[in-house]
């Protein structure tokens, strides 16, 4: 959607109520909820969205024009809404029913929670944090080296495929914004001489020249993590993010309890 909307790189650092989430981010989190909810949308436990049947189908389909898909899209809001009505009705009295549309989205609000916890995290705890996570994701040898004169560099890990392993070297930006161009050029440049595989976390987003920057032909390519994705991230390896599944148990009562002797029949002596 950013592609496609080519949004600037002021846009994309506008921040929602001047928290640590990005206002483009935010109306993305309520899209996907709604586009979920119309079941046009779904997805896994890990935070991968795909599109359903019914909305490939809407996309693809030649034989409808832009008006009947529109109005097919009206059709499931509306039918989504109503169902959200009716649950909200068996849940909540009367009078607490109507706010539920007001209410965030339920995965920008516990990323929006999370987010502003790194954030107010000294440096040092944050980059204990990020050492975690790698080890939790297979490095080994990871230490935390942030200090003055390390070049940027926060931690160092190594990370094995196969027979071989190579070091990657990891800076941590807690931001409430957007991560500029020059902290990919500030890292590509602390590599120099030591490796080629650099890793950027951050609580914040990137620039989209900072990510450009990251993938530039011609230098060593530099993966990102924004808050997003590291939400994501910690809530899969667990790391301070607790997923409780529920089962709730809904009982209906018939509208007319029938006595025992109108379902076995009467019986005679």
């Amino acid at each position: 959607m950013v592609k496609q909307e080519r949004f600037t790189d002021e846009q994309l650092s506008v921040l929602h109520n001047e928290g640590p989430q990005t206002e483009i981010g935010y109306r993305l989190a309520w899209a996907r909820t709604y586009l979920k909810g119309m079941g046009l949308l779904t997805n896994s436990a890990r935070g991968v969205w795909t599109v359903t049947d019914t909305g490939t189908t809407l996309l693809h389909n030649r034989s409808i024009d832009d008006r009947a898909k529109r109005e097919r899209v009206r059709d499931l809001w509306s039918g989504h809404l109503a169902e959200r009505r009716r649950t909200d009705r068996k849940r909540k009295p009367p009078k607490q029913a109507e706010q539920t549309a007001l209410e965030p989205a339920e995965e920008a609000d516990w990323k929006t929670q999370l987010l502003q916890q790194l954030v107010a995290m000294p440096p040092d705890g944050f980059e204990r944090l990020a050492q975690r996570l790698l080890r939790e994701a297979d490095f080994e040898s990871v230490s935390v080296i942030g200090r003055s004169g390390d070049g940027g560099i926060d931690v160092v890990g190594a990370y094995r495929m196969g027979l071989v392993s190579f070091p990657v070297f990891v800076q941590c930006k807690r931001y409430r914004g957007s991560v500029p161009v020059g902290a990919v050029r500030d890292l590509r440049g602390a590599m120099t001489g030591r490796g080629d595989k650099g890793l950027l976390v951050t609580t914040g987003t990137f620039t989209a020249e900072a990510r450009r920057e990251a993938t530039r032909d011609g230098a060593p390519p530099l993966e990102h993590i924004d808050g997003d994705r590291l939400c994501d991230l910690l809530k899969h390896y667990e790391l301070g993010v607790t997923t409780n599944i529920r089962t709730v148990e809904e009982v209906s009562i018939e509208p007319r309890i029938s006595p025992i002797s109108d379902r076995i029949g009467s019986s005679r002596f």
